[in-house]
């Protein structure tokens, strides 16, 4: 049975929480490409990945972990600049996929172009797992190589846990309350790409949405790049 004061703590923390997870960010960007560019499964793979890097950064809060980010120059340095690579590898990949031309996009060409002949057979079951399984080490990638994850746990969580409650467990309760926020929130965005359907397949949408991507990606990786600790 929760308390008063642990129970006014979690609706607090919900409050705070959702109107920081709902802000369009880094996380929430990498869903919505996505999901435009491999279907509602594969942005919500990319969101599984990033609910799993809340929850070791959650578990990391928990122990005491990610005091090393505020209290060590090298640590905090040395992921910043691994998940700064990593989100320019993004950026370069999505613009790289934004210069290829789509198979039947005839619109710049300005001429009709006869629909292509039906596949003989589905794609690969493998192709679509190792596709899922992609997003989601982006997914995992993105969130564990951002050392302001880490700060933003260690920050805020402590905040809220009330005056002679565990410590542990209470740290644990709030990065589950927070996950099920996110989790909510990814299954809004991919279902809103899933529900505009053929709009966001086009390949003229796809191309402009690997354009923004690549620049969004590009735009977070100095943003960190330039980020001092808290």
């Amino acid at each position: 049975m929760l308390s008063h004061d642990m129970f006014t703590a979690l609706l607090w923390f919900a409050g705070v929480a959702a109107l920081i997870n709902v802000t369009p960010g880094l996380d929430t960007m990498l869903v919505l490409r996505t999901s435009v560019a491999h279907g509602r499964t594969g942005g919500r793979a990319a969101a599984l990945g990033i609910l799993a890097g809340c929850l070791a950064w959650g578990a990391a809060t928990a122990v005491g972990l990610t005091a090393l980010l505020t209290a060590s120059r090298v640590a905090f340095d040395a992921l910043r600049i691994g998940g700064a690579g990593y989100l320019v590898w993004l950026g370069c990949s999505a613009l790289w996929q934004a210069r290829r031309r789509p198979a039947g996009d005839a619109t710049d060409a300005g001429t009709a172009v006869a629909p292509a002949p039906a596949p003989a057979a589905a794609p690969a079951p493998t192709s679509a797992r190792q596709a899922r399984w992609a997003a989601f080490r982006a997914g995992v990638g993105t969130n564990l190589l951002n050392p302001k994850a880490g700060i933003f746990y260690m920050s805020l969580i402590p905040q809220f846990v009330p005056h002679g409650a565990p410590v542990f467990r209470t740290t644990l309760l709030l990065t589950a309350v927070d996950v099920l926020e996110l989790a909510l929130w990814y299954w809004i965005v991919t279902t809103t790409a899933a529900a505009l359907g053929e709009r966001v397949r086009r390949p003229s949408f796809r191309r402009r949405m690997e354009q923004v991507s690549g620049v969004a990606f590009l735009g977070f990786a100095a943003n960190l790049l330039l980020a001092e600790r808290a």
